[in-house]
């Protein structure tokens, strides 16, 4: 065995020897990096490819902000596939269209650069340098479009080497590594973590966390989710992160509150997790605690405000009721009803203000509805985390008043939040209705807010409505102008 290892470490050593013997001394970090870059894509890179990877990880990160702008551009801009080549394999498969042509088309026109970023990732920490690197690309990409291929290739191969069977779903608790915990609270996106006295309340016994890992990236989640066992559906987020408040231990809890989900890694954007975490996740509640019969959301909603304001500053039609108008004025106290609203929502603590709160609150519920059921053309909800949800099967169940009068959600959202319900029976028949024909599935509380609403324009949501009465079963279209 040791005979072994002797020898192993010798032909290391000698590998390593051979990738910096083809590198000629004296160059600068950047041109470094792409003659390691070109060893390493070449027949050269195929011998001795460990080595060239490990040498091309260790230049990119000793690279300078820069020289990493730099070479971002260089494997963006080069390595595209060879034009002559890919030309006769489309023409060749256009004469004739085999499975044969079809698998020489793919091949010429997967660009080189993919290859050369497969081999990248054969050094020390490649898949966590090229997650850095693509963390570092998305920050400049909107300034610099023609970075978009490298963005393009390397989105492609983390939906390979992040798919859900490469996951592995572990629960966070108490006795969790507390390198891992000091991630949890840098990454947690949602609701802040205030030091270590409130995250020891988010990991009670009443409470529960699972996050996703991968092997490439032991210690590093990638994304986490946060979760109240309570009885009942949760309006609020203020009682969820009381760290002064804990649940009877001797009261089963019947539902689960899924009230923070955080994406932790930047250069993972666009690779979709939450929805397999979601479903792990209700599998594990399901087994551990027998009690749970609903899996909901306490969820933020955040670009109603921005959507609001827009409508307001448009001067849409039909933004107000006329029921509604009477309260907006007599609490702004002059103009009209649509410069009464305006005014009311810019007002420093409205929501200290009983009569302004009184005015405001059937207007907010009722746009808010409208918002989270009006689907833009291809893909839903203009709001995000509603898309997340209804794409996952979730319903819109409810939504609640100065659930979060925080900083943020006032500043997203006027304080509403909402509830999206797992309904595991209807999961499914939930995302097909939602994905081919943009039916948004609701609860009879959302239903009941746009109950009056009339259709005004194209391009409505529709909505899928379920009562309390299971026979009860409409499809609506909802008014964005209403």
């Amino acid at each position: 065995m040791a005979r072994t290892w002797f020898e192993r470490l010798l032909k290391s050593i000698a590998d390593r020897g051979r990738a910096w013997a083809i590198i000629p001394s004296g160059l600068q970090p950047l041109e470094e990096a792409r003659l390691l870059s070109f060893n390493l894509l070449s027949e050269k890179g195929e011998a001795s490819g460990a080595a060239l990877a490990t040498a091309l990880v260790a230049r990119y990160k000793g690279l300078n902000a820069n020289d990493r702008e730099g070479f971002h551009a260089f494997l963006a801009m080069g390595f595209a596939p060879d034009p002559e080549g890919l030309r006769a394999a489309a023409e060749a498969y256009c004469r004739d269209p085999s499975p044969e042509a079809a698998m020489r088309l793919t091949e010429a026109a997967e660009p080189p650069r993919r290859e050369l970023l497969r081999r990248f990732n054969m050094g020390p920490a490649g898949t966590a340098t090229l997650v850095d690197l693509r963390r570092d690309l998305l920050k400049n990409l909107r300034a610099q479009p023609q970075l978009a291929p490298l963005d393009a290739d390397l989105e492609h191969l983390f939906n390979s080497w992040f798919n859900r069977g490469f996951l592995e779903i572990r629960r966070i608790d108490w006795n969790t590594p507390a390198a891992i915990l000091e991630k949890l609270i840098a990454y947690e996106a949602v609701h802040e973590i205030q030091g270590w006295d409130d995250l020891r309340r988010r990991l009670a016994p009443d409470r529960r966390c699972f996050a996703f890992f991968h092997p490439a990236l032991y210690d590093e989640p990638l994304i986490f989710v946060e979760v109240a066992l309570v009885r009942g559906i949760a309006n609020a987020i203020a009682p969820l992160l009381a760290r002064d408040h804990v649940d009877d231990p001797l009261v089963a809890p019947n539902t689960a509150i899924f009230y923070s989900i955080s994406n932790c890694q930047k250069g993972l954007k666009g690779i979709s997790f939450g929805n397999f975490l979601i479903k792990q996740v209700v599998e594990e509640l399901r087994q551990e605690i027998p009690s749970l019969k609903r899996f909901a959301t306490l969820s933020p909603i955040p670009g109603f405000r921005r959507w609001l304001e827009t409508r307001i500053a448009e001067g849409t039609q039909g933004l107000i009721k006329a029921t509604e108008r009477p309260a907006l004025v007599a609490a702004a106290g002059r103009g009209g009803a649509k410069k009464a609203l305006r005014l009311l929502l810019e007002e420093a603590g409205w929501v200290d203000n009983p009569l302004v709160a009184t005015a405001l609150k059937p207007v907010l519920l009722r746009l808010c509805a409208q918002y989270l059921t009006v689907a833009e053309p291809g893909q839903g909800p203009s709001d995000p985390v509603a898309r997340f949800h209804l794409g996952n099967g979730a319903r819109l169940e409810q939504i609640n008043w100065l659930a979060n009068t925080g900083g943020r959600g006032m500043a997203e959202s006027h304080g509403l939040m909402a509830n999206y319900l797992y309904d595991l029976d209807r999961i499914e028949a939930n995302h097909e209705a939602f994905v081919h024909r943009g039916q948004v599935a609701c609860g009879e509380a959302v239903t009941e807010l746009l109950r009056e609403d009339r259709p005004a324009v194209r391009n409505m949501g529709q909505l899928l409505s379920f009562g309390r009465r299971p026979a009860r079963l409409a499809i609506r279209s909802v008014s964005p102008d209403s």
